[in-house]
């Protein structure tokens, strides 16, 4: 009983040193380091059972572990056989790591995709300023290993999918939205999967370069921009376009800012959509129109005085009648002064 104490307590120190390697797996020397090292990494019990013949007596140096690559040489002498064992798994440590971190498509569909899914779920349906409780390093470390072992195509074919069905349910709930409420709901869209973007883009950033890039020639983030291109903007592109341009023409009927972020977002999406309104789309993005000719001038001004006329009609003043106003009322209030101030009342 004493000696298979012996031997359990030698099992379980320095010769089974356990490693950690870059993605946290932890294995045991083992076997392994003992096959790299014969006699000099038999456990401490089986020397002090069988003598010299299982290992080194104790005023023995230890035999030296061969160079690997000129870089790892023997053991110290009187050091055991722990430190021996250590250089015999860093020289072999990018084998193991290769070993011990294989993911099968099973391992993936199970594992590590449900984890990008659910992540992608919460980034697609969050609003500005929301808090989500992901881990962006855990997702990287997801993307990064499935992509390294060789499962790039079907992590795209699933995101690609999973995008998909996510546009095609925000299409049909912009179908159902009453007109005056359409707009509003097309720019919280639009703004919601822009904003998704930013951090989805990231995330698959390993998988872009070394698939989308490398071997499909494209852009995610351009793939991501033409899926809402398709299966949101362009079925709902001609029922927006009126209803844009019928706010246009009545002020303050949607807020400038949501104006500006619809037009500029359209632009984005499939700039010749320009040609559809011309004149609205040069109000948010520059040299939309064509250069201004001297022919043209007498034109220029007669839209600008429509315009002002349509400004008068809705309650607005021209800005000289405002001035004059103000200077009325600055000298009104100025000679009231000035009588309060004699005794006048």
């Amino acid at each position: 009983m004493e000696e298979e104490g012996m031997e359990e307590e030698g099992g379980s120190g320095g010769c089974e040193a356990m490693m950690d390697d870059q993605n946290h797996n932890n294995w045991g020397a083992g076997d392994y380091g003992r096959h790299l090292l014969g006699p000099a990494a038999a456990p401490l019990g089986d020397r002090l059972l069988h003598g010299p013949a299982a290992g080194p007596t104790a005023g023995t140096e230890l035999p030296a572990v061969p160079e690997a690559n000129g870089v790892l040489r023997g053991c110290e002498p009187g050091k055991g056989g722990a430190g021996a064992i250590a250089a015999a798994i860093n020289i072999n440590a990018s084998t193991s790591k290769f070993l011990m971190n294989v993911i099968t498509i099973e391992d993936y569909k199970s594992t590590y995709w449900p984890k990008l899914d659910s992540a992608i779920d919460q980034l697609l349906t969050q609003s500005p300023g929301d808090y989500i409780p992901i881990s962006y390093e855990q997702i990287y470390s997801c993307v990064y290993k499935c992509v390294c072992q060789q499962h790039s195509e079907q992590m795209y074919s699933d995101l690609i999918k999973k995008i998909t069905n996510h546009l095609e349910r925000v299409s049909k709930e912009l179908q159902a939205s009453p007109p005056d409420l359409y707009i509003e709901r097309f720019n919280v869209a639009l703004g919601q999967y822009m904003g998704a973007l930013q951090s989805i883009v990231p995330l698959f950033i390993y998988m872009n370069k070394f698939y989308i890039e490398t071997k499909l020639n494209r852009d995610l983030k351009d793939d991501l921009i033409k899926l809402f291109t398709e299966h949101v903007a362009e079925k709902h592109i001609y029922n927006l376009m009126p209803l844009l341009l019928e706010a246009q023409s009545t002020p303050f009927q949607i807020t400038p800012s949501t104006m500006a972020n619809i037009v500029k977002g359209l632009y984005t999406l499939r700039p010749e959509w320009v040609q559809m309104a011309p004149a609205l789309f040069s109000k948010f993005i520059p040299n939309i129109l064509p250069p201004a000719v001297e022919s043209e001038l007498q034109e220029y001004a007669a839209q600008d005085q429509k315009l002002q006329r349509e400004l008068m009609q809705n309650g607005f003043d021209r800005g000289d009648q405002s001035r004059k106003r103000a200077g009325e009322e600055l000298t009104y209030n100025g000679s009231s002064a000035c009588a309060s101030s004699r005794g006048y009342r």
